[in-house]
């Protein structure tokens, strides 16, 4: 184990990214742990930060972590020494609070607990993913190739240049459609990306709402295809993030693209109460 360490991380100068990765998935499930025992109300557990009554958010601790990690790391000169391997672990660290507390900061009030506050895991998810792509040795399609040509090599390089331009305009697309996974992994398997972005959009995305009038057959082929295979594959992914995350508030489920397919149910509001078709 300490020689695949040795030549696979060290050696190849991912030390710091794998720092930064291990302190990110660590400080996630600490804080994760904390916080279902604060709201399990655990007697023995310290509880939250309320110095004279004021709720002290984990984003701000994050922030502090990564200031630190972040301004020691341009400060260290050994760039492969431990020292920078110890501040990309606080930059890691730091990361995981803040981005743990993503909701709350994308919509400026605590909706922690409930089902807005998924979309912290979500980012959580993601930079994981992402790191952990890196962390493997994969590089955004045609970086090496771009970079290593050599000296001279003008027609490769705008070949390749121009690969990596089609490449992430298929990224940003599936972005856009609301295919947030295939979008990442297509920065590093062009294939994926841009299959993703020739396919309809999922319904309720930018793409859907621009391009996709009500009404339309797209828009009805698109909801079609979300409820029949996309929203098995979104239930299963929370009840997975919700087993280490866990639990939010439950609120029925509506997608609320299907208001502009489905006839609208007439208004009872003034009819009488009691009143029975």
């Amino acid at each position: 184990m300490s020689d695949w360490f040795a030549v696979h991380i060290v050696a190849t100068g991912r030390l710091p990214l794998f720092s930064f990765f291990v302190a990110f998935v660590a400080g996630f499930l600490l804080i994760r742990c904390s916080v279902r025992m604060i709201r399990a109300q655990v007697r023995w557990w310290p509880g939250n930060v309320t110095p004279g009554g004021l709720h002290i958010h984990h984003v701000v601790f994050g922030v502090a972590f990564m200031l630190v990690g972040g301004v020691s790391g341009l400060l260290i000169t050994d760039r492969d020494g431990a020292a920078l391997a110890v501040s990309a672990a606080l930059f890691g660290f730091g990361s995981a609070l803040v981005l743990d507390e993503f909701a709350l900061i994308l919509h400026l009030r605590d909706v922690y607990w409930t089902e807005q506050g998924r979309t912290s895991v979500d980012a959580v998810f993601v930079a994981i993913a992402l790191s952990g792509l890196l962390l493997t040795g994969l590089r955004p399609v045609g970086w090496s190739e771009f970079w290593g040509a050599a000296p001279g090599a003008a027609f490769a390089q705008a070949g390749m240049a121009a690969l990596i331009v089609v490449n992430f305009a298929g990224a940003a697309v599936s972005l856009l459609k609301g295919k947030i996974w295939s979008g990442i992994i297509g920065v590093f398997i062009p294939v994926i990306s841009i299959v993703a972005a020739v396919r309809l959009a999922v319904p309720g995305s930018p793409w859907a709402r621009w391009r996709y009038p009500e009404g339309s057959a797209k828009l009805a082929a698109a909801v079609r295809r979300d409820q029949r295979l996309r929203r098995p594959l979104i239930r299963a992914k929370i009840r997975f993030q919700e087993l280490i995350a866990g639990r939010h508030d439950l609120v029925l489920e509506t997608a609320p693209v299907l208001d502009r397919v489905l006839p609208a149910l007439p208004d009872r509001r003034d009819q009488p109460v009691g009143h029975l078709d």
